[in-house]
């Protein structure tokens, strides 16, 4: 069997084996299967040079390992050709072409796609602003068990965008986000429990997005409660979270 085919010939289990073997060893690997033709492994092909991870850092090469993948009708890729052209890894920053990169793969079933399409028609970038439409994609992704979106269409409601503010609504959408594992429903939820005076609850879900959170999101999240009025968010909750980072560093 030629070299560049080791990783399409292994078996599932000697696959697993490999893939968790050493950056470069495992760049080495998914670099000849997506020479090959692995649509997949040139789907990881074009992360690991996105990332620099076991090789040096290459957005132009990622995104054109990308491009490769996309061709042929892999969904994610078509998705992470988008987020090139969105964030100007590899390419010029092209937001227009984003959307129509993300809207193929939405197109295609992917509920990233649906999410990353729905977030430019939110803020109206580089796309006419569609809130409307970026309520229906956000509703798709969701049911499809997209965290991040149940957290938007809770935002959705929780600010009467494209409908009517209802509270019990949005406090529904956080809660199966916060469930589904998304940081920043974990905390939107947690707000919800502190209005209904579960304070307890809200700490339990403050500690969980912890966990997962951002450096960024937890330092944005604890200078909102310090904002906060309510003698809660200052008495129980601050500190809840700051052993919650505490305990996760």
């Amino acid at each position: 069997m030629p070299v560049q085919a080791r990783l399409i010939g292994m078996s599932d289990e000697e696959r697993a084996t490999a893939l968790a073997g050493p950056a470069e060893d495992v760049a080495v690997l998914l670099i000849e299967a997506a020479e090959a033709g692995h649509a997949e492994a040139q789907l990881l092909a074009g992360q690991i040079y996105l990332d620099g991870n076991g090789v040096e850092k290459d957005s132009a090469e990622g995104l054109r390992w990308f491009g490769i993948a996309a061709k042929s009708g892999n969904v994610m890729a078509m998705n992470m050709v988008g987020r090139c052209c969105e964030h100007g890894w590899g390419t010029a920053v092209d937001k227009g072409l984003a959307a129509q990169w993300y809207a193929t793969a939405a197109d295609g079933g992917l509920d990233w796609a649906m999410y990353n399409l729905a977030t430019l028609y939110a803020l109206g970038d580089g796309v006419s602003q569609d809130r409307e439409e970026a309520l229906h994609l956000f509703e798709r992704a969701a049911a499809l068990g997209h965290a991040k979106s149940m957290n938007m269409i809770g935002s959705f409601y929780e600010d009467g965008w494209v409908t009517e503010r209802d509270q019990k609504q949005a406090a529904c959408h956080y809660q199966r986000s916060a469930e589904a594992g998304d940081f920043r429903g974990q905390f939107n939820h947690a707000r919800m429990l502190v209005d209904q005076d579960n304070i307890e609850e809200a700490g339990i879900w403050l500690t969980r997005m912890a966990e997962t959170a951002t450096p960024a999101f937890l330092k944005k999240s604890r200078a909102w409660m310090v904002e906060q009025s309510d003698p809660v968010w200052h008495r129980d909750l601050i500190g809840v979270l700051e052993r919650a980072i505490s305990g996760c560093k």
